[in-house]
């Protein structure tokens, strides 16, 4: 990508998305884009469509079978076929911080798949230096404003491919 296309493409943005096929629509979008290394934190209230939008990105990886919120286990590892990558699905609502993150030990599992934490925001961060962080806003009853920022060097090649995501 050129200097001038770069300069052009930002780093981070909004998306409205209308209802859950939506939201799953835009996380299959997403899980095109991802590959094995990448972290992605999600944050936003409760309902907001985080757990809906993780199943989209599994889609979207090609993981096959159910991905439920992790909430009572913490983390989830989903295998994908034919050696793509898989999803390791965390959920950081009940750790009290960086450090208990980082006792997940989920090092070994990332390498190998995406990541996605659930109230990741303030909690994980030091998991990755590049990353995308993902805000889920209830508009409404079944609207959502998604935020999103792209952190770091691993993006800049991607960043006008993530900004379209939202564009449906």
């Amino acid at each position: 990508m050129s200097s001038a296309s770069q300069a052009e493409a930002p780093d981070s943005g909004v998306w409205e998305v209308t209802g859950e096929a939506s939201m799953v629509g835009l996380g299959m979008r997403l899980g095109a884009l991802l590959r094995p290394g990448d972290l992605v934190l999600l944050d936003g209230p409760l309902g907001a469509g985080k757990t809906t939008l993780t199943r989209g990105i599994a889609a979207g990886l090609g993981v096959p079978g159910p991905v439920t919120s992790p909430t009572f286990v913490l983390a989830r590892e989903h295998a994908a076929p034919d050696g793509r990558a898989g999803l390791v699905h965390v959920d950081a609502y009940r750790l009290a911080g960086p450090d208990e993150v980082e006792d997940l030990d989920l090092g070994p599992a990332m390498a190998q798949a995406v990541t996605v934490v659930e109230w990741g925001v303030g909690a994980a961060e030091q998991l990755a230096e590049d990353r995308l962080e993902l805000t889920l806003v209830p508009l409404d009853e079944d609207r959502r404003e998604v935020r999103w920022a792209a952190v770091g060097e691993r993006w800049k090649p991607d960043l006008s491919r993530v900004a379209g995501c939202g564009a449906r």
